[in-house]
């Protein structure tokens, strides 16, 4: 789950991270409030977006004046913010933030994440700051330091303080960094984050440690545990169809291509997948309805993946151990029923009640395109599709 810049920097306050002074608006005219609360002379307002290089889409701009302040809120609310990473279909600005200005001396770089090859928290961090880290390390990997942290101990202050040489921060600014870290990973690890990204991280003329951005993203199967993170998600920032899938417990992420996939099991899933790509096709979905999925939970994700218009063509592919081949075979006939189904249906059935489950697709009166295995599976929905198109 993501979160936005906003509540991110009050989240890492709440722990001690030194955030500049700021607050939302979500019209003009409390834009102005906000900037005149924080007395000024400069402010800095930013649209708030799941999104990164806002900067660069026009969505974070300086204000010297309360009625510039006013201006710019004006202008980002309810514009379509087009960056990188939102597509060219972009998202439109429902708030703003309204800080501080800060006298910026340097712009640095410094991310907490979990290292899935060393299965450690790692830090990260670069010298340079306000640059996406993809790019820094695809140009000059080697202003990327990292830091990895043994779960038995935990962050240390020799951890932080590394990093802070790393970064060429001296005297106090040492001591302000390894503050700041030391906050930092205490939010990460409490918080069950996936993510804690501060760029830029700044250090100010007078010698302080700043987050002037936050990023922060948490792990969706911990937040139960945290019920007030919970409460911070913006619905609208997320794809409509993948909240309504998790209203239903199911695991879906939209992709770009034309053939949808049903599958239980997110390895089952993630094959599927290849194995589309290798006779030629291009998967339109991920979507993994679990191991002990109901008739209606599956009836669901049919009609859910059938919702997405690029879907040419229906591959359902079930391995039956929790989950009942017959199960799985009630739900696609009653969902192809409910949705008049008009594209082609492929399935295939391997495990327990696997007879019963054919011979309930079979007597359906569907068009449905039974197989044999998953490269039969594949090779039934790439051609079924060509020819349908």
């Amino acid at each position: 789950m993501n979160i936005h810049e906003y509540q991110a920097k009050e989240v890492l306050r709440g722990f001690g991270v030194a955030v500049p002074k700021g607050g939302v608006a979500y019209t003009p005219d409390e834009a102005v409030k906000v900037a005149e609360d924080l007395g000024g002379p400069v402010w800095v307002v930013k649209s708030q977006i799941h999104a990164g290089g806002r900067g660069k889409g026009g969505g974070v701009k300086l204000a010297k004046s309360i009625d510039e302040v006013k201006q710019l809120a004006d202008e980002m609310i309810g514009m379509t913010l087009v960056t990188h990473q939102t597509g060219p279909e972009g998202k439109e600005v429902g708030r703003v933030y309204v800080e501080d200005g800060c006298d910026i001396a340097r712009e640095l770089y410094l991310g907490l994440l979990i290292d899935r090859v060393t299965s450690r928290v790692t830090i990260m961090a670069s010298t340079e700051g306000g640059m996406e880290i993809e790019e820094v390390a695809a140009k000059t990997p080697e202003k990327i330091l990292k830091v990895a942290i043994d779960p038995a101990c935990g962050m240390q202050a020799f951890h932080a303080r590394k990093i802070a040489f790393g970064l060429g921060l001296e005297g106090n600014q040492v001591k302000s960094a390894v503050k700041f870290l030391m906050a930092m990973y205490k939010a990460f690890e409490q918080l069950d984050a996936s993510i804690v990204e501060i760029n830029p991280l700044v250090v100010t003329g007078a010698g302080d440690i700043i987050a002037l951005d936050a990023k922060m993203n948490f792990d969706d199967n911990a937040l139960f545990r945290h019920k007030d993170i919970a409460e911070l998600r913006d619905e609208s920032e997320e794809d409509p169809t993948e909240l309504k899938a998790a209203k239903f417990d199911l695991n879906y992420v939209k992709l770009d291509g034309n053939i949808g996939c049903m599958v239980n099991g997110a390895g089952l899933a993630m094959a599927t997948m290849d194995i589309i790509k290798l006779y030629g096709g291009e998967p339109a979905n991920f979507l993994d309805v679990g191991g002990g999925a109901s008739r209606e939970r599956v009836t669901a994700a049919f009609k859910l993946i059938l919702s997405d218009p690029n879907v040419e063509g229906l591959l359902v592919n079930i391995f039956g151990g929790i989950m009942r081949c017959d199960v799985i075979a009630e739900g696609v006939v009653a969902a192809a029923r409910e949705v008049s189904l008009t594209v082609p249906l492929i399935v295939r059935l391997a495990g327990t009640n696997v007879e019963l489950g054919k011979k309930i697709l079979g007597e359906s009166g569907l068009p449905i395109i039974a197989a044999d295995d998953l490269g039969d599976a594949a090779e039934k929905a790439v051609k079924a599709v060509k020819e349908a198109a």
